[in-house]
């Protein structure tokens, strides 16, 4: 379960959430197929459709130097009727 971080909360996604939609950031470099498997593993789910986009960092200055956070990917995963996912309340960094 490294490859998901933490639910995400949003208007949208708490009105996915009606379609049995879920919201979550994702390990970048992580695949659908994997973050499909250890949803299906650690839920004991059945994942319909999943949709990912790629967000990007924010920039950041620390005086006269700019950077930036890196960036990070969503995952909105649909889950078959009759199955449901717990909050995901912890925020791992």
């Amino acid at each position: 379960m490294d490859g998901i971080k933490y639910a995400v909360f949003t208007e949208k996604s708490i009105r996915l959430l009606g379609n049995n939609q879920y919201t979550s950031n994702v390990e970048s470099g992580s695949t659908r197929t994997e973050i499909k498997h250890w949803v299906e593993l650690f839920f004991g789910v059945k994942v319909i459709a999943m949709n990912s986009h790629r967000l990007p960092g924010k920039g950041r200055r620390r005086g006269p130097i700019m950077g930036h956070t890196m960036h990070y990917r969503r995952m909105i995963i649909t889950l078959e009727s009759g199955y449901s996912i717990p909050p995901l309340i912890e925020k791992r960094t």
